[in-house]
């Protein structure tokens, strides 16, 4: 069983069981060397709280001792763990050594025999230097080895790996080909090399490639990735476990790992971390311990650093703000923030599973803050969707404290103009002031260069489309009293019904502003800021303006007035006939019951809930995008509203 429970674009938080054994993702599988380790299995279940923990069935097999032992008491007996064990087929052994020979079959037979949860096919390590047909080869063989291990598992959980080297097309088909058999996990294989020489930034394209021909509905798991400091990276893409013997590894070289990164204790001359290991010793005491009592502490404060950098991750994708820690934790390094630099190239991809909008303020802490998937997809629909409203005049704002209605109350209620924000995100219309996340964005007062050339690059791609007869900056004063001598229209920019028509299209389309043309609207303001709450069509309640985002939530009307607007299947969600008794009746969209969605819905987003005819049945607001939707069997994918509810504000 898998369960998404809670998620922050790509990044999420599962309920993962297997064998009646639940852990939750994202999680540490700590790696055990099953002849001796600095600490044992049994205390790492038991005083540091891990669920799960990987070993290497080929280490145990070829131990005459171990093995005999790991068939007649179990795996579990063996290292006195009570949690989920993940076993290693011998992979890296055969990259590391390249003289051990491990039967692909027999490998797998064993996992099953002594009781792993989770078991692991043979499959073909494929190096960054690997050339194409080379990669291409090993892929093959992984493919071939999966399907034939696959009747050998019994109850075992299986896990595929995705090779493919460098090569971004091979790994998505690895991917795919392995997302359609019968395996029930994924690690992402081939990538230590990389850790290991600091190319983060290949990295996030062999996650990336990965990701995208994996099924979202199976757990995705980095071989290899131990450190603290690549866990908000890996979660930003979607990785859910981790393994790695680092922490043991380092700890025998006298090395502690942080969350910024990696320092040795000889160069230590004050703690600042709280674990218990830390809390009870100076660095001075020890570098007097002796060398066994020293490399074990230093091992469990590598645990304690790992666990809480986990539990750091979660909580950031609880409170959507896994981008801010990503930014933070890849200024550390150099390379790391070399891969923060690598992320706008896969926008297109990860936008799909960028939620609508997120709680609070979206706070740059860099220029990469401007290249964020959210900032990216206003651009585009802004370029794609946005339609200027019929007015002679625009008037170009510098950026200022927002709602910028607000602090340029003044001149739009004074001329019937077009006012357009030059904000640090791009073109920004007055009547989107409030929408995600134009409204949320606090950029800092003085920009880089670059950046500044990107603003000027999108007004400039702007003013080769608009239709105003005449274009001038805002200067105070002065504008105002050229406005006053030119407008003769004695009107006023009518921002509130430009509002509707803008949000409207840019959250469901160009098409979706039909919904009120020429239509008699009324609003419900706010008293406190004045801002829209309620928007009536025809005196019927239709629409809300959600005052933390600036986006439309639908009432049974507004879903009628989009149903009739948008042709199938815009911002539509499927759903089997058995599930239409139970909508109708307020119970949410499941997303077993899903039979096809709008590819253009993201989380968050409001949409109508259709039966197989297109006759609407409901609506509500996606917590998936259509790849989720169809892929998973468990979990709600769409939370509906109760027939004839007023929408939340």
């Amino acid at each position: 069983m898998f369960e998404i429970s809670a998620r922050d674009g790509l990044a999420r938080i599962c309920s993962l069981e297997v064998r009646g054994k639940k852990i939750e993702t994202p999680a540490l599988l700590p790696v055990i060397n099953p002849r001796a380790g600095p600490i044992s299995s049994k205390r790492l279940f038991e005083e540091f709280g891990f669920k799960a923990l990987i070993t290497n069935s080929y280490i145990i097999k070829g131990d005459n001792g171990l093995r005999e032992r790991a068939l007649s008491e179990g795996l579990h007996r063996l290292l006195e763990f009570d949690g989920v064990i993940m076993t290693d087929s011998g992979t890296f052994q055969e990259y590391t050594y390249g003289d051990t020979q491990v039967d692909p079959l027999a490998i797998v037979d064993f996992q099953r025999d002594i009781g792993s949860d989770i078991g692991t096919i043979l499959d073909v390590f494929s190096e960054p230097d690997f050339s194409r047909e080379r990669a291409a080869e090993a892929v093959r063989v992984t493919v071939e080895r999966a399907k034939q291990s696959i009747p050998r598992r019994g109850d075992m959980w299986l896990s595929g790996p995705v090779q493919g080297s460098l090569f971004e097309d091979l790994r998505t088909q690895c991917a795919s080909d392995l997302s359609s058999l019968d395996l029930q996990l994924h690690p992402i294989g081939g990538v230590v090399p990389l850790m290991e020489s600091y190319q983060f930034p290949k990295l996030v394209d062999v996650i990336v490639a990965s990701k995208k021909g994996l099924t979202p509905a199976r757990p995705v798991h980095l071989f290899g990735a131990g450190h603290p400091m690549i866990f908000p990276l890996a979660a930003l893409l979607g990785c859910d476990l981790f393994d790695s013997a680092s922490y043991a590894k380092f700890a025998r070289d006298g090395r502690m790992m942080f969350a910024e990164g990696t320092q040795s204790l000889d160069d230590l001359t004050d703690f600042w971390c709280q674990c218990p290991v830390c809390s009870k010793h100076t660095a001075d005491e020890l570098r007097k311990m002796p060398v066994s009592e020293k490399e074990k502490l230093i091992a469990e404060h590598n645990l304690h650093a790992c666990q809480a950098q986990i539990r750091r991750v979660k909580a950031a994708i609880r409170g959507g703000t896994i981008w801010d820690l990503v930014e933070r934790t890849c200024r550390g390094h150099p390379r790391l923030l070399d891969a923060l630099h690598a992320l706008p190239r896969h926008n297109e991809f990860l936008e799909q599973f960028e939620p609508l909008s997120r709680e609070g303020a979206v706070m740059c802490t860099g220029r990469e803050s401007f290249h964020r998937p959210a900032v990216w997809r206003y651009q585009q629909r802004f370029f794609e969707r946005y339609v200027q409203p019929n007015t002679d005049i625009m008037v170009g704002l510098p950026e200022a404290r927002k709602p910028y209605s607000r602090t340029y109350s003044h001149p739009l209620s004074r001329f019937n103009a077009h006012f357009i924000v030059i904000s640090s995100i791009g073109p920004v219309p007055i009547e989107l002031d409030e929408v995600y996340p134009a409204g949320q964005f606090f950029g800092p007062e003085f920009l880089d260069e670059g950046t500044q050339g990107e603003i000027r690059g999108m007004m400039e791609r702007f003013s080769h489309g608009h239709k105003y007869g005449l274009a001038v900056m805002w200067d105070g004063e002065e504008t105002e009293s050229f406005l006053d001598s030119i407008d003769k229209s004695h009107g006023v920019f009518d921002i509130d019904r430009a509002r509707i028509a803008s949000v409207l299209r840019m959250q469901f389309g160009s098409g979706a502003a039909a919904a009120v043309e020429g239509a008699p609207l009324s609003f419900v303001k706010s008293r406190s800021t004045g801002r829209i709450r309620n928007v009536l069509v025809n005196g019927v309640h239709a629409f809300s303006i959600r005052a933390g985002d600036g986006y439309i939530s639908l009432t049974d009307e507004g879903a009628k007035l989009l149903h009739g607007v948008l042709p199938y299947p815009g911002y539509r969600v499927k759903v089997d006939v058995d599930a239409i008794p139970f909508i109708q009746k307020g119970s949410n969209v499941f997303a077993k019951f899903v039979l096809d969605c709008d590819p253009a819905i993201r989380p968050g987003d409001e949409a109508m809930v259709v039966d197989p005819n297109d006759s609407l049945v409901g609506h509500g607001r996606c917590l998936m995008n259509r790849v989720e939707m169809l892929a998973f069997k468990r979990g709600v994918a769409v939370r509906t509203r109760h027939h004839g509810s007023q929408t939340e504000e």
